[in-house]
C-alpha cells in the first residue's frame, strides 16, 4: 500500500474542521484556511523554487522548521501560514545563503516572508538550497538531464575535466543534489559557448576555498565530540555562506569595471 506521501499529489485534502470559536469575535479573529497536500505544496512553489521536492520539506520538517498537522490517517496537512513559513525559509537559505541553524533563529525572533526578498527583488532565484552535511539523493545520468535540461554529453564533459564526479553503483555512474545542480548551471553557461574545459578556473577556486576553511575548522571537524563536531559543520556552513557572499560582491565589482 502507498504511504500518504506517495500518493496522488494534486489531490487536496478537505479543509480542516474549525475550531470551536467561544463566540462570534473569536470566529472572525481564526478564519478558516484550506490545507492542502505535501504534493500540493511542491507544485504551488515550484516556479519560485525549482529544485524544491517533497524529500526536501520533509527533511525541513524534522529539522523543525515545519510543524504541519496530522490527519489520524499520517497525511500532512498545510495551511497557507504553513506555506508562507516554508516560502521565507527557502528565501533565507536561497538569498541570504543562512543555515538552518541560523534560519531558526530568524523564524524564532519574528521574521516573516514579508521581510524577505521575493522573486522580483532583482535577487538570482536559481540558488539552490544543498548543504554540506548531507549529498542528498543519487540521480541517474537519465534523471539530471531530464530536470536540468542539460545535454547528456555535457554531462560526460564535465566528469572528463573533473569538474563533477559522480559515485558508481552496479556499473552505472549516480550524481548528487550538488553535482545536479552544478549541471544545471554549467547548461545555462553553456548557451553562451562555456564548455566543460572552461570551468577549471572554477574549480580550482572551489578547492583552493575548500582547503582554506577545512585548515579554519580541522582540529574541530576531526574531533570524537558529537556536539563539538556538529558545532565546527555548522561553522562551515557559515562560512561557506560568508565567503560565497563575498566571492559574488568581488565578481559584481569588477563586472562594473568591464562595463564602465
Amino acid at each position: 500500500m502507498a504511504s500518504p506521501s506517495t500518493r496522488n499529489p494534486n489531490v487536496e485534502l478537505p479543509e480542516l474542521p474549525p475550531e470551536q470559536p467561544e463566540d462570534v469575535e473569536h470566529q472572525q479573529e481564526r478564519p478558516r484556511q484550506k490545507a492542502v497536500t505535501i504534493g500540493a505544496v511542491c507544485k504551488a512553489l515550484a516556479q519560485e523554487f525549482p529544485d524544491i521536492s517533497i524529500s526536501k520539506i520533509r527533511y525541513l520538517e524534522d529539522q523543525k522548521l515545519l510543524a504541519p498537522r496530522r490527519t489520524q490517517g499520517g497525511y500532512r496537512l498545510y495551511t497557507q501560514n504553513d506555506i508562507q513559513r516554508l516560502r521565507t525559509i527557502l528565501r533565507l537559505q536561497r538569498d541570504e545563503f543562512l543555515p538552518l541553524r541560523v534560519i531558526r533563529q530568524e523564524l524564532a525572533g519574528g521574521r516573516t516572508d514579508r521581510e524577505v526578498g521575493g522573486p522580483g527583488d532583482g535577487r538570482t532565484s536559481r540558488r539552490t538550497t544543498v548543504t554540506v552535511q548531507d549529498t542528498g539523493a543519487l540521480y541517474s545520468l537519465e534523471d539530471v538531464v531530464e530536470e536540468t535540461g542539460a545535454d547528456p554529453h555535457l554531462v560526460r564533459e564535465l566528469v572528463d575535466f573533473g569538474v563533477i564526479k559522480g559515485e558508481m553503483r552496479a556499473g552505472a555512474r549516480y550524481y548528487d543534489e550538488a553535482e545536479r545542480e552544478i549541471i544545471r548551471a554549467v547548461s545555462e553557461l553553456a548557451r553562451y559557448g562555456v564548455g566543460g574545459r572552461n570551468l577549471r578556473v572554477f574549480r580550482t577556486s572551489a578547492d583552493r576555498e575548500a582547503q582554506l576553511l577545512q585548515s579554519i575548522l580541522a582540529p574541530a571537524l576531526r574531533s570524537r565530540n558529537p556536539g563539538r563536531r556538529k558545532e565546527a559543520i555548522e561553522a562551515l556552513e557559515n562560512l561557506a555562506s560568508v565567503t560565497t557572499h563575498l566571492k559574488h560582491l568581488l565578481l559584481i565589482r569588477d563586472l562594473r569595471k568591464i562595463a564602465t
